[in-house]
């Protein structure tokens, strides 16, 4: 997957940067069909299936 986000583990300050890692690593997760759409319609479309479906 070409879209990876980088994170760094945090040790101090955790709860400011909780979040970001959080992100990343979900964002890093999600399929190749999501991260990678031909249209942001699309991308809309399938982050939407993908987050219904993890609720």
């Amino acid at each position: 997957n070409g879209q990876k986000l980088n994170h760094r583990k945090f040790h101090l300050n955790l709860r400011k940067n909780f979040l970001t890692v959080r992100v990343t690593e979900r964002w890093n997760r999600l399929p190749r069909e999501v991260v990678e759409p031909r249209s942001l319609e699309i991308f809309k479309t399938r982050l939407d299936v993908i987050l219904g479906n993890m609720l």
